[in-house]
């Protein structure tokens, strides 16, 4: 199928996100919750609270950690494991490499594997391999977009929606490694869009993701007060090992470095990237916002609306 063909076949879901702003808008975005899994002692406390949140959220779907990938037994679920950590340049396994996991399968592993494993409810297409290595396959390369727009950016898909877009297609979850230094602000509509992950794996200093549930006041900037305006974004400083979740509806934005796997479910679906800068550059001009004060856009991006 040409590229074409596949948007054409996709039209009615383009159609849903197009029409979902408003929804985003009244139902908003629950909670953003962040398990910090590479400090010391893992964050049980966390985890726990971000498992909870995308489960009850995505009926079919669970995330769990763990710190031995090897040890994980088989069972009769399809999985996808996200390894975290280990030798990036093993033969075997190593971190941002994604393994999947068919029912009745296990996975040998170096000792040490530790791996962030979500369950599926779709079965994976049998031209899926069972272990994808974004830095060793020679099925995927470079495709800058989304986050990572700039010429020689470093983001490799690893589960597509579209064959357009990547060698292997699967649609109940998406991923792609990537290396953000100044993303656009946007949301994922809560009706026809979908969940997002950030798994860190590599960090500058410094390196923060900017995000937010207040879309539908963003999305009116006329009537935004300064005190409003105050606590808009909030502001995330990033370490190796953060495993943020971020529902539907919920505005965010990589900036200063770092390298992720971005994670949605379900799927990336086309259409459903909303974007906000142009309505931040509106409010700070008219609040005449500078400074700290002032809310973070990209520069680029503010002079139109963007949807992707």
């Amino acid at each position: 199928m040409n590229q074409t063909a596949a948007l054409l076949a996709l039209a009615p879901l383009l159609a849903m996100s197009a029409c979902s702003t408003t929804a985003a808008r009244s139902e908003g975005a629950s909670a953003i919750r962040v398990a910090h899994l590479g400090a010391d002692g893992g964050d049980e406390e966390g985890f726990a609270a971000l498992r909870t949140s995308f489960a009850a959220a995505n009926p079919g779907y669970d995330v769990q950690w763990t710190e031995d990938l090897a040890a994980l037994p088989a069972e009769d679920r399809t999985r996808i494991a996200f390894v975290q950590s280990g030798d990036p340049a093993s033969e075997a396994l190593g971190v941002g490499d994604v393994v999947l996991l068919r029912p009745g399968r296990s996975q040998a592993a170096p000792k040490g594997c530790g791996a962030v494993v979500f369950t599926v409810p779709e079965p994976l297409p049998d031209d899926v391999p069972s272990v994808i290595r974004p830095d060793w396959d020679e099925n995927i390369t470079d495709t800058p977009g989304g986050c990572a727009e700039e010429t020689g950016a470093y983001r490799r898909i690893l589960l597509t929606w579209l064959p357009t877009v990547g060698p292997y297609v699967y649609r109940a979850l998406n991923c792609h490694r990537v290396r953000i230094t100044d993303s656009f602000a946007h949301y994922h509509p809560v009706v026809g869009g979908f969940d997002e992950f950030y798994l860190v794996q590599m960090v500058q200093p410094g390196a923060v993701l900017y995000t937010s549930t207040k879309v539908a006041r963003m999305e009116d900037p006329g009537s935004v007060t300064a005190d409003e305006a105050a606590v808009m974004i909030d502001r995330h400083e990033l370490a190796v090992g953060d495993l943020v979740y971020l529902p539907r509806g919920t505005m965010h934005r990589g900036f200063g470095g770092v390298l992720a796997q971005i994670i949605t479910t379900p799927g990336f679906k086309p259409g459903a990237e909303i974007g906000l800068d142009h309505h931040l550059k509106a409010i700070n001009d008219r609040l005449a916002l500078e400074g700290e004060a002032a809310l973070p856009y990209r520069e680029k991006s503010a002079g139109r609306a963007v949807v992707k």
